[in-house]
């Protein structure tokens, strides 16, 4: 679900350097990396001393923020409080404003959904759905392979994309055990033990045949001829480098299918939610109602999510699971698959389906619907019940995850809830306990996400939103589907070095003001820009599920930037392809409404690209 920040958690530690000699070049880097917390607010004063203007001042914040953010010289939780003290020390916004937009209404969904998420990553659902589509898809690698990428498709969806990963990682690995026993594999894809191998010439296709038998017979003192120890290790090296493949093609196929998941749901990830928060206050400044929902969300990105996912499962096949015989590589043990056991196995430990798992599930299920129903696009839902905007996402959000601390997580007893004697401790514990919430919860986000709503409050406060809208005239007679697919390359990029989130809460505020100085609808540069920013499938640092992968050994970074830069490239067109045709049909991407140029005549039409 959320993709929080890189931590240092899941990065691969260096080994002790017990040298007594001068420092190495990369501490020196590092240490000069870590100058930035003081050169930047230096070399960036001369902009508020020069220009005694409020724009400028609040440039210079944006601008220090910016560094931190990009390099994360402190924690981006950290950068993202700097407005509560500059901007009242500039004389920008008084300390109680810039302290109230912190928590908002896209923070309580945000919040909300999360507690859900908790309730099932504290009942082990997560991991149960996960085994459970294992056991149904086989063992057969491009099978198990889909398998593995939908159950983590769909969890990421809905938790966090670092929890998902974390807890799919370990299946992987124990998937990759058994398939390593498989070491050698005939024609018709029978495995046998090395240990247990005999190699008879075949006289018509000068080839060998692997022959299981009880013991080996070879020379007088039991070894193998010459020739047939070469036949094995040859067989050995192979067998090893489509293990290799087999392991970089499973590992990488949890990360980006944790980071794609992100986009199939409003709650799915950081610059989804980001977004929304943006886009209620652009659309807010204009007296109009953002029509981003739960439900219009996944019209838009569900389909997109699900194209990817299945773009990805096919070009890990090719680029990996390439040589011929592999794709039925499975281990039979008295008649019964190998690595169809383990997972059986793993499942067999979570036990039968208990009460709790099916509370929690009910519950999620109940908050989906409502969700989904509260606003069915214009054409009614349960929300019209209620007077105009006095209801939102995240109100069912929140009433959903407060039942979760009510609701016991065992068949209560009605005439008892606690321990005779024990007045202090109840019999039956909730759903989910705040001492999970506190464990679980990324809170770093909600710093984020307010930090990014304050620099909203002050540019538009003091006139620096003007300001750039009225800079950016000057791109107002370039195709503006040319300028999106720009714009989505180069988004697509900086999201490799800096967090989605951060990247996210920089560009929505400009790309608003861009897309109505270009008179276009905002949504039309800051939904694809907002999805964009999860296409981070180059480099370990771009992503927590990223570091996660890498830190196993198993997935070397030219693996990654090999495998990654190609959905890269091909993201993208596939999301401009969404824009133009299911996101424009519901959103109208291609029309601006009259409010945003402070006009009364009929909206203003740009030509699509299939029309072009």
């Amino acid at each position: 679900m959320m993709s929080d920040p890189p931590e240092q958690d899941y990065q691969v530690e260096n080994q002790e350097d017990t040298s007594t000699e001068s420092p190495s070049c990369l501490k020196q880097m590092w240490a000069l990396h870590n100058c930035f917390v003081f050169l930047a607010p230096v070399i960036l004063l001369p902009l508020p001393l020069l220009v005694d203007r409020p724009e400028a001042k609040c440039a210079y914040v944006i601008a220090i923020m910016a560094v931190y953010w990009t390099t994360e010289v402190i924690p981006i939780a950290v950068t993202s409080l700097i407005p509560i003290f500059l901007f009242p020390m500039m004389g920008l916004l008084t300390a109680k404003t810039v302290s109230g937009v912190y928590m908002n209404d896209t923070s309580m969904l945000f919040f909300g959904g999360l507690l859900l998420a908790v309730a099932i990553e504290v009942w082990d659902i997560h991991k149960r759905i996960a085994l459970k589509v294992l056991m149904l898809v086989g063992s057969e690698p491009k099978w198990l392979l889909l398998g593995l990428m939908g159950v983590t498709w769909f969890l990421s969806m809905w938790i966090s994309n670092t929890a998902t990963t974390a807890m799919m990682i370990p299946i992987v690995q124990a998937i990759l055990q058994q398939i390593k026993l498989t070491d050698i594999t005939n024609d018709d894809g029978n495995l046998a033990d090395p240990e247990m191998l005999e190699l008879e010439p075949n006289d018509k296709s000068k080839s060998y045949e692997v022959t299981v038998i009880s013991e080996v017979n070879g020379g007088p003192n039991g070894e193998l001829p010459p020739k047939y120890n070469d036949v094995l290790e040859t067989d050995k090296r192979e067998t090893d480098a489509r293990h290799a493949r087999m392991a970089k093609c499973m590992c990488l196929a949890i990360a980006y299918a944790a980071n794609i998941g992100g986009i199939g749901s409003l709650t799915g990830t950081g610059p989804n939610l980001i977004l929304k928060g943006q886009a209620d206050i652009v659309f807010g400044e204009y007296n109009l109602t953002s029509p981003i929902t739960f439900s219009t969300w996944m019209i838009y990105g569900l389909p997109l999510s699900f194209i990817l996912v299945i773009i990805l499962w096919v070009w890990l096949q090719i680029f990996f699971l390439r040589c011929k015989g592999f794709t039925t590589c499975r281990r039979k043990v008295e008649g019964k698959d190998r690595v169809a056991e383990v997972i059986a196995s793993e499942y067999k430990k979570l036990g039968p389906v208990n009460f709790p798992q099916i509370s929690v599930m009910v519950f999620f299920g109940i908050l989906v619907v409502l969700w989904i129903t509260r606003d069915l696009g214009g054409i009614g839902g349960w929300g019209t019940l209620f007077k105009s905007k006095f209801v939102s996402d995240s109100t069912p959000a929140i009433f959903m995850g407060l039942l979760l601390f009510i609701f016991p997580s065992a068949v209560p007893n009605i005439f008892c809830f606690r321990k005779r004697g024990d007045k202090s401790k109840p019999l039956i514990k909730p759903l989910l306990t705040w001492q999970s919430v506190h464990e679980k919860m990324p809170w770093t986000l909600y710093l984020l996400l307010g930090g990014g709503y304050a620099l909203a409050k002050a540019s538009s406060e003091t006139g620096l939103s003007e300001l750039v809208g009225t800079s950016l005239k000057v791109f107002q007679d370039l195709n503006p589907w040319l300028m999106l697919m720009i714009l989505c390359y180069i988004i697509t990029f900086l999201t490799e070095v800096t967090s989605n989130t951060a990247i996210a809460t920089l560009m929505m505020p400009i790309l608003s003001r861009l897309a109505l100085s270009m008179q276009v609808n905002p949504l039309y540069f800051m939904f694809p820009a907002a999805i964009t920013t999860s296409f981070a499938f180059m480099l370990p640092v771009a992503t927590p599920p990223n570091a996660i992968v890498f830190s196993y050994g198993q997935v070397r970074v030219i693996d990654m930037v090999l495998a990654g830069f190609f959905m890269n490239i091909v993201s993208v067109p596939i999301l401009l392809l969404a824009t133009a045709t299911w996101g424009n049909a519901f959103f109208h991407f291609d029309q601006v409404q009259p409010e945003f140029l402070n006009l009364t005549t009929s909206i203003t039409t740009v030509t699509p690209i299939c029309g072009s």
